[in-house]
């Protein structure tokens, strides 16, 4: 297998990504209630009992470009949110690291996912409110994605390996 560099990896993790945000929108995402009018705005995102997002190694590196463009201060912020959901919800990178749930630290209340556009993960595009189970979008969508992302991360570093979202980031 031909390995790729980092900025490669995140230049093929765009084009995953924003072709899977065009198939969400596209097919699925218009049955969904929109989250603009939705009456608890970011629910669904620091619900410490829901959220479970695991990212990639260079999924986090996405984000954390993404972060970049954040004045100062606002990113140390995030920084700290990060830091604190790691301690509160006690996050570790052994066992069942699906079993662990957070409140997302890259939610900001009035602003909404503070990495909504470039960097969001898989399991973020997908999620919305859907009234009929029926019309979620299929389980496989994000799996096929999951795929290539983790087969990236192998061409980029050797490995791939899946985290909570705070970890990644902090690593």
């Amino acid at each position: 297998m031909k390995r790729l560099s980092e900025k490669q990896g995140l230049a093929r993790l765009r084009q995953v990504k924003d072709a899977y945000r065009e198939e969400i929108a596209a097919g699925y995402e218009h049955r969904a209630k929109s989250c603009l009018t939705c009456e608890t705005q970011g629910a669904c995102c620091i619900d410490a009992h829901f959220v479970n997002v695991h990212i990639t190694r260079l999924e986090a590196v996405s984000i954390r470009e993404t972060l970049d463009n954040l004045p100062l201060a606002d990113k140390e912020q995030v920084y700290r949110r990060v830091d604190e959901t790691i301690e509160k919800y006690d996050l570790k990178a052994e066992g069942d690291t699906f079993a662990q749930t957070f409140a997302c630290p890259l939610f900001e209340k009035g602003t909404g996912c503070l990495v909504h556009q470039a960097g969001k993960p898989l399991p973020c595009i997908q999620h919305a409110c859907y009234e009929n189970r029926a019309d979620l979008p299929p389980s496989a969508l994000q799996t096929a994605r999951e795929a290539i992302i983790e087969r990236l991360n192998t061409r980029v570093y050797g490995s791939a390996s899946w985290l909570p979202l705070p970890l990644w980031l902090r690593r």
